[in-house]
């Protein structure tokens, strides 16, 4: 459920207890754990808990949807590339839904995660514990989870203020002839098609960075490198500069008849929360986005 207004009336108040007040139905401990994980955004950026709100503010809520049964923790194997007693690195495989939601009520990677992990940090909801960020469906790739409140916190700031390390490889349509883009165009919901994201006026700040990686006759081969997470965010981007996703058939052409969306997140870095630490991961890319390069080159040679 996304809400967004203005501030009417001077105020001198903080935004969580101003918030409190006007979402009844909602704790204040929930509120500032939706302001932490960048679900609340004034003005279009992230602010703290603390934050005064005053006269002219506009304030911006994107309150996950919930699902009101129990979360049953199924065994669904893991590609596990690193863990502790704060976090867990996912490398996902396409097809996995990362946390329940209408039409996919398990058989996801929460559910993998709480037979794994036992407990999870529940900052993210009912139905998003320990979740930090997200992965499409279909995008394979490397995610990070917590296990504890400390950690969910420390990381959403990190993720919140574009402190995090995030590269995906991805085949787009057409041939980019410069080598290096960057991409800086707002994201929010379609006026077309409210299921779907596109860059319209008024969208959430949104910068994409891409360098070639390879070319082929009818298609390249780039790494993306994101300064913003938003939804659907690499796919939006190069649809809009007119290089939509292989594979892609929510943003992609319509004649695409590719099966598998060829976006994979391959490089995941963060400062651990608790040490202090930097950390980094990258993963393979799977057989299937392999098996696709090799057959462009075959092709063009």
């Amino acid at each position: 459920m996304e809400l967004s207004f203005k501030v009417e009336a001077e105020e001198s108040i903080r935004l969580d207890k101003y918030l409190a007040n006007k979402l009844e139905e909602m704790t204040r401990t929930q509120i500032q754990a939706l302001i932490e994980t960048g679900c609340i955004l004034v003005n279009g950026k992230v602010v703290k808990p603390s934050y005064v709100v005053k006269r002219g503010d506009f304030v911006e809520i994107e309150i996950p949807e919930l699902i009101p049964s129990e979360i049953v923790p199924e065994d669904i194997p893991l590609d596990i590339y690193y863990e502790d007693s704060d976090l867990i690195v996912i490398n996902k495989p396409a097809g996995l839904v990362v946390h329940p939601a209408a039409g996919n009520p398990n058989g996801t990677l929460v559910n993998a995660l709480l037979h794994h992990c036992g407990d999870l940090s529940g900052i993210g909801g009912v139905t998003r514990p320990g979740i930090v960020h997200r992965l499409d469906k279909g995008t394979s790739g490397l995610l990070v989870a917590c296990k504890n409140d400390f950690a969910h916190r420390a990381l959403s700031r990190d993720f919140a203020k574009h402190r995090v390390t995030r590269k995906y490889h991805a085949v787009v349509h057409g041939v980019i002839e410069h080598n290096f883009g960057r991409i800086e165009a707002p994201i929010g919901r379609s006026l077309q098609d409210r299921k779907l994201m596109a860059v319209v006026e008024g969208g959430k700040d949104a910068v994409t960075n891409f360098r070639v990686l390879e070319r082929f006759s009818e298609n390249t081969y780039l790494e993306l490198a994101l300064e913003t997470g938003r939804t659907h965010q690499i796919r939006v981007h190069m649809q809009y500069i007119g290089h939509p996703v292989v594979g892609d058939h929510q943003y992609g052409k319509k004649k695409d008849t590719y099966p598998q969306i060829l976006l994979h997140a391959k490089t995941l870095g963060f400062t651990h929360p608790r040490t202090g630490k930097h950390m980094e991961w990258s993963s393979p890319l799977p057989d299937y986005f392999e098996n696709y390069l090799n057959e462009q080159r075959k092709k063009d040679s």
